[in-house]
């Protein structure tokens, strides 16, 4: 499982970088302000969940069996694909109504990130 969480990580990180490169130069001058914000949002999530995901890789390396880190990891991928991906589509689509999605995102990230310290607690 690690190796999947470290391929999502690098395939995520990519896609990052492009999509923050393209609100900067491709949507700057087409959004308004509070889409483009938006979409900026998603972008910083992405990168922040990005680098967590890795982390949770790279300690499944050590612990391969842990239940808990997998958990955490699954749950850190939905998080980013259901907030970030929900801003990004809700920016370029200008369908506000989108955004209803986007705070079961930040709950995925809320448990993700306590299915982490759940598992470093029983596991270190």
């Amino acid at each position: 499982m690690a190796k999947w969480f470290l391929l999502l990580s690098a395939l995520s990180g990519f896609s990052a970088v492009a999509l923050g490169a393209f609100a900067a130069h491709g949507l700057r001058d087409r959004l308004p302000a509070n889409l483009l914000a938006a979409f900026q949002t998603g972008v910083q999530y992405q990168f922040w969940h990005t680098a967590a995901l890795i982390g949770v890789a790279l300690l499944l390396l050590r612990w391969p069996e842990s239940a808990l880190f997998k958990a955490s990891g699954i749950t850190f991928a939905l998080g980013i694909l259901l907030f970030s991906g929900s801003l990004y589509v809700m920016a370029l689509s200008g369908i506000t109504r989108l955004g209803i999605i986007t705070p079961i995102g930040g709950v995925a990230f809320l448990v993700a990130w306590a299915l982490f310290g759940l598992a470093v607690w029983k596991t270190l």
